[in-house]
């Protein structure tokens, strides 16, 4: 494997769109939710692993999750969890992540992914990243992986790049927005534009540069732990100032301003669970195209429903239509697919009404 490749593992979200699974102590990355035998985030550590060193995967997570992440992936030891101890958006724990990288090798190449994402062709994505990965260590060049849109989605961000390049990697032009469905039309009817997967490629002297360059303030903050990175002092250092850091995301704080920004339009299929919708589209259906995880189901007219319990849990339903049904210890959701992105009011609901425990 090559020693300059490295890996950031982006797992400290909450997936509040899966609740009840999903929850804020225990969030969807670490749970099997396809019900393959592995966790998200296990998937996601063995799809990185088939090319970048073991020791070079840094999981960046909560403080909270640190437990998790050690039990879920024992191959990796502790000085590779890196704990964000304030929720400060993406920027800030990127640069973290890439001040200790640079710290640890000056050379190195490096990806930032989401750790909730399905990808089922590993081998395409490894030719993708390395591509990627080839770029950024002969050019000064940030590289983002960009899905080939299969209809007009209005929950993802876009891609625009431009047009008359005839080259694998394509120049960006800009970033667009989540569109609104009309808008996102054209953008299909245009021809280049991609869905943004969120998956991030650059060498950690272009990032770092970056950051310098576009937001200095916040380069300053983290510049001077360097000298504490790796070391027992790093701990205090990062207790003491993380919570100053600006709550920024990474595309705000550098992809936006940056010009040297080329996509790959991925060769791999790909799916960012993030809902249950979208985790039924992924799943095997039965002949009236109902989606089951874990459970043992009965089934009397009941078509289109995603369908989740815990491991050999009988279900019994009748007389449902494109229902989502979730059984969780102590949680039951029952609730139309077609108001899934409501899911986030719901658990407001429950946590003003019944407390946290149930979050």
């Amino acid at each position: 494997m090559n020693k300059n490749y490295y890996a950031v593992l982006m797992a400290g979200g909450v997936g509040s769109r899966f609740w009840p699974v999903s929850t804020s102590s225990n969030p969807k990355q670490f749970h099997d939710m396809l019900g393959t035998g592995k966790t998200l985030i296990q998937k996601t550590f063995d799809r990185l692993n088939r090319f970048i060193p073991t020791e070079n995967i840094l999981i960046l997570t909560n403080e909270r999750y640190n437990d998790l992440v050690l039990e879920q992936l024992p191959k990796v030891k502790q000085d590779q969890v890196v704990l964000e101890p304030a929720m400060r958006n993406t920027a800030p724990c990127i640069l973290y992540a890439s001040l200790k990288i640079q710290k640890m090798n000056p050379n190195a190449v490096m990806i930032v992914a989401p750790s909730d994402h399905w990808i089922e062709d590993e081998a395409a994505f490894e030719k993708d990243v390395t591509a990627c990965f080839d770029k950024c260590e002969k050019e000064n060049v940030m590289c983002t992986l960009g899905i080939q849109p299969t209809f007009p989605n209005t929950g993802f961000g876009y891609i625009e790049f431009e047009k008359e390049s005839d080259d694998k990697l394509k120049k960006v032009s800009q970033f667009r927005e989540k569109p609104d469905y009309e808008t996102a039309k054209e953008f299909l009817a245009q021809g280049n534009f991609l869905w943004n997967a969120g998956i991030f490629m650059w060498s950690v002297e272009t990032i770092v540069d970056a950051f310098k360059k576009y937001q200095p303030s916040q380069y300053r903050l983290f510049g001077e732990g360097i000298p504490c990175y790796n070391t027992q002092t790093e701990k205090d250092f990062i207790q003491e100032n993380y919570g100053k850091a600006e709550n920024i995301s990474i595309d705000y704080a550098i992809l936006e301003q940056s010009k040297s920004i080329y996509t790959l339009p991925a060769t791999f299929d790909w799916n960012d669970l993030g809902t249950w919708g979208a985790l039924y589209d992924k799943l095997d259906k039965d002949e009236e195209e109902n989606a089951v995880v874990n459970a043992k189901v009965i089934l009397e007219d009941a078509k289109g429903n995603m369908i989740s319990s815990p491991k050999g849990k009988v279900v019994v339903i009748d007389g449902l239509e494109d229902y989502i049904i979730v059984d969780k210890e102590d949680v039951l959701l029952v609730y139309p697919k077609n108001k899934q992105q409501d899911i986030k009011k719901v658990l407001n609901q429950v946590k003003d009404k019944f407390g946290d425990q149930f979050a």
